[in-house]
């Protein structure tokens, strides 16, 4: 099915939907690459950034580019793990079952094609 990679990128807590990604900063653009696994096997969603990973500066440009995708507030997304490291948990908070079935769609919608 479609969404199975989408549900193992995307889990479902208490606060909200962790976010399982892979950052990839000093690239040519800002854009988020797919869908890929990882090696542990598990699904993670790809990214990249034009920003240098010095000071948090990656990672807020991480931030307020998936904001703008995903039409969040910036305040909703959190870098919760992985600040130092490409590989990064980021916690969207609200609604954990409205946020899910949002990232869900978005990933069907942008992702699979």
């Amino acid at each position: 099915m479609a969404s199975d990679p989408a549900l193992s990128a995307f889990t479902r807590t208490v606060d909200g939907v962790h976010v399982r990604l892979r950052l990839t900063p000093k690239a040519a653009a800002n854009r988020i690459t797919g869908l890929h696994k990882n090696e542990q096997g598990q699904a993670v969603l790809k990214a990249q950034v034009t920003t240098a990973p010095e000071g948090g500066k990656a990672n807020a440009a991480l931030v307020k580019m998936l904001a703008r995708e995903w039409k969040l507030a910036k305040s909703s997304i959190e870098v919760i793990h992985g600040a130092t490291d490409r590989n990064k948990t980021l916690l969207v908070t609200g609604d954990a079952e409205q946020v899910l079935k949002y990232l869900q769609d978005w990933v069907a919608r942008k992702l699979e094609s």
